[in-house]
């Protein structure tokens, strides 16, 4: 039986998720750079034929010690799904001589090779300026027109996003971000391969969306996502998945698969994921391209990344469209020829849908929550105001225990204050849409309310 190296980190598809689908393929030895989620840890005690845990393993030592750890077991595969380990686990199966991402990896994960990459090529994007200190944040800013988004170079999550719209807003942009990636980095949200990636930035012109043109339905967000995977240096689409409007600035509330657009509408989209993903010139990797779509059709590149979309993406498209991602680019690792889409899948070769929401303490309308609440799975699945058809479940792996005060949203830490992550099934698309509406609106009538403590601005 084949033998496959998995290495664990935080972020990417929950765990117990992806390491049962990656055990159904081969002998799993288990490789952990963060603590296992709760629950976890049994499944990977019965699944995994060996588990090591590394906890705080040093950015200069992480490539050494996943290939010595692939050598000691004898691994066919070296496989992550973490956005925080990508470029290591890439670099530690070109060392070993298996199929990996490929040295061009990190193009995928600093945001800075991957934008510099995109512009050689006449891409798409926003404009935008490099920077790794105040000096050059404050040139940039006179180079480029306001409103502005800086945003880390190796963040995730729309981590240390801010917004800044006029000059004075420069130094403490640049100081809240800094601070807030220095607070990632103690709960295991930062690069674990490049040493100092908290210092790295980009700032960029915000460019305006206009979702009414290219969606069916209301109450799209102004991007989507293609999911897609490369397999020997070629690219393939897999399907588009959707989004709700994000939260201040920039934070995700909502997933959902399929996206409601048009065949001609897909069609351009995934050309142009289909360019941004050649130009950075990967191998074998899953891949999750950001674009943001405008008036007049226009459209420009935000982001890829050399592995799967994280949060529910993966088991979404495995409910709709009976794709076992995980599974299939595994058999890929160990040299087999999985049967990948021909072209990316549609609304019309969908069952269903699929939706992932992250519980975040503010309303629909992005005002904060006016009281303080504690988090309750089980209120939450049993009051929720969803439609007849449609299911809704808590992903406890990715939610806090319950009773746990829900944190105050912080627009800088992004997702880092989320609460929970709620997964709904439903008939169609729009019917995700409208049942995660409701209950976003409905999220401070179901949760108690947390007595002890008052809200702070």
């Amino acid at each position: 039986m084949s033998k496959v190296l998995y290495v664990h980190a935080k972020g990417g598809p929950p765990a117990g998720y992806a390491l049962t689908r990656v055990a159904a393929r081969a002998a799993v030895h288990l490789l952990a750079l963060s603590e296992l989620p709760a629950g976890v840890a049994a499944v990977a005690g019965r699944r995994c034929a060996s588990v090591v845990t590394v906890p705080d393993t040093g950015a200069g030592d992480l490539v050494d010690l996943i290939t010595g750890r692939a050598r000691e077991v004898g691994a066919d595969a070296v496989v992550t799904f973490s956005e925080y380990a990508v470029v290591a686990v890439a670099e530690a199966s070109r060392r070993l001589g298996l199929r990996g991402a490929g040295p061009a990896a990190a193009l995928a994960r600093d945001k800075r090779l991957m934008r510099a990459a995109w512009e050689r090529r006449g891409i798409s994007q926003p404009r935008f300026r490099s920077v790794t200190s105040l000096a050059e944040l404050e040139r940039a800013a006179q180079q480029l027109s306001f409103p502005l988004l800086l945003k880390a170079a190796w963040s995730a999550g729309s981590t240390a996003h801010q917004v800044i719209e006029a000059p004075d807003e420069v130094r403490g942009a640049w100081e809240r971000s800094r601070a807030v990636m220095a607070e990632s980095a103690l709960l295991g949200f930062a690069e674990l391969h490049v040493a100092g990636a908290g210092e790295d930035f980009i700032v960029e012109e915000i460019v305006s969306g206009c979702a009414e043109e290219w969606f069916e339905g209301s109450g799209w967000g102004d991007y989507v996502s293609v999911e897609g995977v490369v397999t020997g240096g070629v690219f393939r689409p897999v399907c588009l998945s959707g989004r709700m409007p994000t939260v201040a600035p920039f934070t995700e509330r909502a997933g959902i698969t399929p996206a409601a657009v048009g065949a001609r509408a897909q069609a351009e989209i995934v050309e142009l994921a289909r360019r941004s993903v050649d130009a950075l010139g990967l191998e074998d990797c899953g891949t999750h391209t950001e674009i943001k779509l405008g008036a007049d059709g226009r459209m420009w590149v935000i982001e890829t990344a050399a592995r799967f979309g994280g949060a529910m993406t993966v088991p979404q498209i495995e409910e709709v469209f009976g794709l076992d991602l995980i599974g299939m680019f595994t058999d890929q690792l160990l040299g087999g020829l999985p049967d990948w889409p021909a072209r990316a899948l549609t609304p019309s070769d969908a069952e269903g849908a699929a939706g992932s929401l992250v519980v975040l303490a503010v309303h629909g309308d992005g005002t904060p929550w006016r009281r303080r609440h504690r988090w309750d799975s089980a209120a939450v699945v049993r009051s929720a105001p969803v439609g007849a058809g449609s299911t809704l479940s808590v992903v406890r792996e990715s939610s806090l225990p319950d009773g746990a005060p829900v944190p105050v949203y912080d627009p800088a830490a992004g997702a880092n204050t989320m609460a929970g992550l709620c997964l709904l099934s439903a008939d169609r698309p729009e019917a995700v849409i409208h049942d995660f509406t409701a209950l976003v609106d409905a999220l401070p009538r179901i949760l108690p309310t947390d007595v002890t403590e008052e809200v702070r601005a």
